[in-house]
């Protein structure tokens, strides 16, 4: 447990060096978007106000895990690349899969600290009216920690699938089908006008996570039932961790 702690505490002052430059990449899209379509737009009357409501756990949603994400995969296809930087963690007095959860633990720590910043900006612009219970936060917490974990495992699988050559292309390829149909920008439960597509969307991860924030932030709008958001993101969240340590130490092993 030292040395996870001491691993942990080493990724986390690097972090920390380049914690403008981590600021930048989290704020800036989900920031200019709020603006745009939170702000702007219902003021000149294109878009209802009421769309604000929905769209803030969206935003938050796709803060939190595209950090997550990114924090795991980015370092790791870096690490694993021709430097073979991985090298010098895996000498540490701890297991190989130690170090893998280690990376899922700070991809989950950058997560929570970009929620913490995007929220309160994206509710300042938008001015969403909380009416939140007990109950709520304590689903905006277990919320929060799950979709963290899940994209945390899955940037993992990422940074160990791809080459550094090809990581651009993945990302592009990648991220914006997940954004686009993972309903940051429209509650799922609204999509039964689109049967067919509804349930299409179901595959992608990025849904439960926007319908968790949407649960636990505005329930008074559509959202998924609470069950489905639950079961999804632990099982996927399971899965990933278990397809993730497993790639990475087959790498390390390399």
């Amino acid at each position: 447990m030292t040395t996870f702690i001491a691993l942990l505490h080493r990724d986390l002052r690097v972090v920390r060096r380049e914690l403008i430059s981590f600021l930048l990449r989290v704020v800036i899209n989900p920031l200019l978007f709020t603006f745009i379509f939170g702000f702007v737009m219902p003021r000149m009357g294109i878009i209802q106000r009421g769309y604000t409501d929905m769209l803030l756990p969206g935003i938050l949603g796709l803060s939190m895990t595209l950090s997550s994400m990114q924090a795991v995969s980015l370092p790791l296809v870096i690490d694993f690349g021709w430097s073979k930087e991985i090298e010098d963690r895996l000498l540490a007095p701890i297991s190989i899969v130690g170090v893998g959860v280690e990376k899922i633990v700070l991809g989950v720590i950058q997560a929570i600290v970009a929620g913490i910043v995007v929220l309160p900006l994206a509710w300042l612009m938008m001015r969403v009216q909380f009416n939140l219970t007990a109950i709520d936060i304590l689903h905006f917490v277990i919320i929060a920690l799950l979709s963290s974990w899940l994209f945390a495992a899955f940037g993992m699988v990422v940074g160990t699938v791809v080459s550094p050559q090809q990581i651009s292309l993945v990302f592009t390829v990648l991220l914006a089908p997940m954004i686009f149909f993972g309903c940051a920008y429209y509650p799922w439960a609204t999509l039964h006008v689109i049967p067919w597509f509804q349930y299409a969307v179901l595959i992608n991860p990025l849904v439960y996570a926007n319908e968790g924030f949407r649960v636990a932030l505005t329930p008074q709008m559509p959202h998924m039932p609470p069950w489905m958001v639950y079961t999804a993101l632990i099982g996927f969240s399971i899965f990933f961790t278990w397809a993730g340590l497993r790639k990475f130490e087959s790498r390390a092993l390399d």
